[in-house]
């Protein structure tokens, strides 16, 4: 099968077909996804609340996260810290910086900022984490 170069989102048993979302760039595709991991923190007593969100997660928020590459995304939660720790794998080629300029990621934070850590934009606050072992 040819490497059309696309990122594609997956089939469901509802829609069985599978839905080109964007054309990557129409050179060599490099192999290497982009492991991303990164920490937050949750306002103390939100946790039940924060889960709650992230499971009505908006359809437009994901289609917005699968265009821009992310392939897999998981949040864990220290509970004895209040903080929540991220890893994001994304389609090769790809990253995650222009995900801020994205009214639908804006329109996110801002409903996530009473409970979270956050800029004064609304950004939640971030700290990336330093790859220090991957096995395959």
């Amino acid at each position: 099968m040819k490497d059309t170069g696309q990122v594609r989102e997956k089939a469901t048993e509802k829609d069985p077909k599978v839905v080109p979302l964007r054309q990557v760039d129409k050179g060599p595709v490099p192999r290497v996804l982009l492991r991303r991991a990164f920490k937050m923190k949750l306002k103390p007593g939100s946790k039940v609340e924060y889960k709650r969100r992230h499971d009505e997660i908006w359809p437009e928020l994901s289609r917005v996260l699968a265009n821009a590459g992310v392939l897999d995304y998981s949040i864990y939660l220290d509970e004895e810290t209040d903080t929540l720790f991220a890893f994001q794998k994304l389609a090769p080629g790809h990253t995650s910086e222009d995900l801020p300029n994205n009214p639908v990621v804006r329109k996110w934070w801002d409903y996530m900022a009473d409970i979270m850590e956050c800029e004064s934009d609304n950004t939640p606050a971030t700290v990336l984490l330093a790859e220090m072992f991957h096995m395959d």
